[in-house]
């Protein structure tokens, strides 16, 4: 039998076994090293922590072990939002009824019993490796913005909160930009809305650009609004890639006659800080609003950084011009290094 004909091996599964009993890991083994990539758990108690650290695509956990059964163990994964979605086959070496019963209801995708099988068994894990290799890819789809590829709003709202709650437990700063094509509706009604999806598409391309590790993310928020979240980034390093942005931009001169530039420009507003137990991430996103907003009402094409303090802070929010000549100071360093805005 062809085994590994059924995965690239750049793409093989990951299954994640957990049992106690060395002589059904070693057959399980056998029957899928080929074609998928095998861990393993002999304790229960290393379940949890295990599927935690490696996020695989299937568990085969055994039901009867000491300390801890499979029951308890899939209830455990199932309640965590960020495992839930792991399919679980329970291995078993019972035939009650109403032991199925009870695994289906902890959220269990299937059994294998002992003896196992390895016929039977090989075909049950296949077939749920297939199901999750198609249930991902249609999550993956349900979460892109099919215009331009980037993340659509429903992603990055559940990426925000992720984020947000990273980086207050690990007391680190997360940046968060609001993105706007200036004057695009008189875009559109000049060039027409073919015109205008190229525009957007061009947009979206340099802020993809913008993110360069696994934790950045560019989203389209909607319309002609973008937003860029980056973890663990300071407001120099955010200021220092919006200049970018914008300098990009400006070298691709893309003709829009009905701004009073000439061009197609961005505004921007963009907060930097450390969440806090005072300030929610959608307030916190608001505050980027308010920021957009003024960049927008003081004559577009810059940006409006604002930092994220207490409450008891109060501030006012630094504009920045973002011209053709002026995106970064000659020194190097960005601009706005130090800016202050309103606390949340």
């Amino acid at each position: 039998m062809d085994q590994k004909s059924h995965w690239p091996s750049q793409t093989k599964p990951r299954v994640l076994v957990v049992d106690d009993d060395t002589t059904a890991v070693k057959l399980l083994f056998q029957l899928l090293h080929h074609e998928c990539e095998m861990f393993f758990a002999l304790q229960a108690t290393e379940a949890v922590a295990r599927v935690q650290e490696l996020k695989p695509d299937l568990i085969v956990l055994d039901v009867v072990m000491d300390q801890l059964d499979g029951y308890e163990i899939c209830t455990a994964l199932k309640a965590d939002p960020q495992l839930c979605d792991i399919p679980v086959i329970f291995i078993t070496s019972h035939f009650d009824a109403s032991d199925e019963a009870r695994g289906f209801s902890c959220g269990a995708v299937d059994f294998i019993h002992k003896p196992i099988n390895p016929m039977v068994t090989l075909a049950r894990i296949r077939t749920q490796l297939k199901l999750k290799e198609q249930a991902d890819l249609l999550r993956r789809l349900s979460m892109v913005d099919g215009l331009t590829g980037l993340a659509n709003r429903r992603h990055f709202d559940s990426q925000l909160q992720a984020e947000w709650r990273r980086c207050q437990r690990l007391k680190r700063p997360l940046a968060l930009a609001l993105i706007d094509i200036d004057w695009f509706k008189q875009f559109n009604d000049c060039y027409g809305h073919l015109a205008g999806d190229d525009c957007i598409r061009a947009v979206a391309q340099q802020l993809q650009r913008r993110c360069s590790r696994p934790s950045d993310l560019a989203a389209r928020y909607g319309g002609e609004e973008f937003v860029l979240l980056w973890p663990d980034t300071e407001l120099a390093g955010a200021m220092h890639l919006l200049d970018e942005l914008m300098m990009q931009l400006n070298h691709a001169a893309i003709p829009h006659e009905r701004s009073e530039f000439g061009i197609v420009t961005l505004s921007i507003g963009v907060c930097v800080g450390i969440p806090h137990d005072s300030c929610s991430a959608l307030q916190w996103l608001e505050q980027a609003d308010q920021l957009l907003y003024q960049a927008k009402q003081q004559g577009r094409r810059r940006i409006c950084s604002g930092t994220l303090l207490p409450p008891a802070q109060v501030v006012t929010p630094a504009a920045v011009q973002a011209t053709a000549d002026s995106f970064s100071q000659p020194n190097g360093e960005s601009r706005a290094d130090e800016p202050v805005g309103n606390g949340c």
